[in-house]
């Protein structure tokens, strides 16, 4: 599969389905988090006038279930073939299956009742469906059997089937804070660059922040920065490669100083910059920096 919105035969389509408890909805938050437009539970009536919009920039995974409003086997079968006939659309259907005594356990765990049985024990449902979706499994291009495999497993064979990468899935932001205003949310990783010699201290540099080359150089001639960038760089090329193996989208590491402007600001550039190079997604953050440049009214430079 390509990681834009089209192939060579369209826009890429991915109808995911599968009876009810075998992982359909798991399967659609993994396709969001790889980066698709996903809906969930459109009638079957609506994917034409869907589809017939203007285009989106990227993969489209439709989640289709007997919980539909107008769900039927005929209707969807009827959606397959005609996508699959027209030249705008690389339609794919995933077809999540599950033992039928795995099943049973799943709703007996969750006391959930079965789409097709409302009012009956969940196994008169869980039997009807899958003989109701039979024609459908037989059309299916992927079919992925989740009896074995826990939400963390589906991911993986997911990603397997779409080739991707933990280098391609996850995403690595990098902040700069002020140890003043208290840590910055949601970081993974935290360094603390106060050790480092002070920009603050110098009349020239005082007005500056992190980005310029003269506090970058400047911050750079601490003999202990070198150590410490590389012990750091290190470390994260080590860890990343394995967050992203264990199915982790997004990573987030922070440098904090006391003013969150210069040795914070000129480290997280410089660490970016290195992961940018390897190949990894990389955004900057820096903190101070855009709450200051709120206050005067305008933009901070762009970073990333």
């Amino acid at each position: 599969m390509t990681k834009t919105n089209t192939t060579e035969n369209g826009q890429k389509v991915i109808l995911v389905t599968g009876p009810s408890g075998a992982g359909r909805t798991t399967a659609i938050r993994v396709l969001e988090d790889l980066g698709h437009e996903v809906i969930d539970n459109l009638p079957l009536s609506l994917i034409d006038r869907l589809l017939a919009g203007h285009p989106v920039d990227r993969p489209m995974a439709l989640g289709v279930d007997v919980r539909n409003r107008d769900f039927s086997v005929e209707g969807l079968l009827e959606v397959i073939d005609t996508l699959s006939q027209s030249d705008l659309y690389d339609v794919e259907v995933l077809y999540l299956d599950c033992s039928r005594d795995v099943l049973i356990r799943r709703y007996s765990e969750t006391r959930r009742r079965h789409p097709l049985a409302p009012s009956e024990t969940p196994d008169n449902g869980i039997l009807r469906e899958i003989d109701l979706l039979t024609p459908v499994r037989a059309r299916a291009g992927i079919l992925i059997d989740t009896s074995d495999l826990s939400p963390h497993d589906l991911k993986d064979e997911i990603t397997r089937w779409l080739g991707r990468t933990g280098r391609e899935m996850l995403a690595v932001s990098v902040h700069s804070f002020s140890y003043k205003r208290g840590l910055a949310r949601g970081l993974d990783m935290v360094f603390d660059a106060r050790f480092l010699r002070n920009p603050h201290w110098d009349p020239a540099l005082r007005a500056l922040d992190g980005r310029s080359d003269a506090v970058a150089d400047y911050v750079a001639a601490d003999p202990r920065f070198d150590g410490f960038f590389d012990r750091v760089h290190d470390l994260t090329e080590f860890l990343l490669p394995a967050y992203g193996d264990e199915g982790k989208s997004h990573l987030a590491i922070g440098f904090g100083c006391t003013g969150g402007q210069h040795r914070s600001v000129a480290l997280a550039e410089k660490l970016a910059n290195a992961l940018a190079q390897a190949g990894w997604q990389v955004s900057i953050r820096h903190r101070e920096l855009e709450r200051r440049a709120a206050t005067q009214g305008m933009a901070p430079k762009a970073s990333g």
